[in-house]
């Protein structure tokens, strides 16, 4: 067995013995359910008739948030590269994206929009300054003299994007989805909670917590770890091969 495969293995179960020995101390599921409660919970969880309805209903509006984000951060930062102003006028924006709580945006948008649009919203504004701001990175990153010597013989921005930025901008991007797909998956789902959003996750965690449900809340979390993990691998994995692709060309 590899190491590193045997150390988490060897970590995850101190952490489950370490939650076992909690909940044997604290001795009220309520307050703590023991890991067999909440796997036990799991089981029967997953089965009940909206459990899939209800984790679409988040992938879907959370991935369109990510989406968004993933495909305006991208866009902006290569226009950012190109004309300055454009970084200097989005600059402000992105730090204050960056530096606000969520919970403040989230009580924002639920003053101003829609609570349907809610989790999209959350989602995008989170994720967006991870990869704006690491795409806008890696295109600073470039091979400047290359880049100049495909101006000066004229070379289509095209081809030199293709050919010069996107190398540069591959291992920014990658790193800045691992980290963003779950930013956009706890923000929204946190965004769910808080706007009560119906058919939501979110609104099955506030369910829990409001009826002392402790067994679910665990459960349900354990349904967004896994998912968002899940999210994160396969989009991670489709973004490479499709840099796979383009680098055949």
């Amino acid at each position: 067995m590899n190491k590193k495969v045997l150390y988490k293995f060897i970590s995850v179960f101190f952490l489950l013995t370490l939650w076992q020995v909690l909940s044997i101390v604290i001795g009220a599921d309520f307050l703590l359910a023991s890991p067999i409660s909440v796997v036990k919970r799991l089981s029967t969880l997953i089965f009940e008739n909206d459990f899939i309805k209800t984790v679409l209903f988040s992938f879907a509006r959370i991935g369109i948030g990510f989406l968004c984000a993933f495909s305006l951060g991208i866009l902006l930062a290569i226009a950012a590269s190109r004309y300055h102003l454009i970084e200097y006028f989005l600059w402000p924006f992105v730090s204050v994206i960056k530096s606000v709580p969520v919970a403040s945006f989230i009580i924002l948008c639920l003053i101003w929009l829609d609570y349907e649009k809610l989790t999209v919203i959350i989602a995008f504004l989170i994720a967006f300054p991870a990869i704006y701001s690491n795409v806008l990175q890696g295109m600073k990153n470039a091979d400047k003299q290359l880049a100049e010597v495909g101006k000066l013989y004229h070379v289509p921005f095209q081809r030199r994007f293709l050919y010069i930025y996107l190398p540069s901008i591959k291992p920014f991007l990658i790193s800045s989805c691992n980290v963003a797909v779950g930013m956009a998956w706890k923000a929204g789902v946190a965004a769910e909670v808080i706007g009560i959003v119906k058919g939501s996750i979110g609104e099955k965690l506030y369910e829990s917590k409001i009826y002392f449900q402790n067994a679910d809340l665990l459960a349900w979390t354990v349904v967004i770890v896994f998912v968002s993990a899940f999210s994160e691998k396969l989009f991670v994995l489709l973004l490479v091969r499709l840099f796979r692709r383009i680098e055949q060309i």
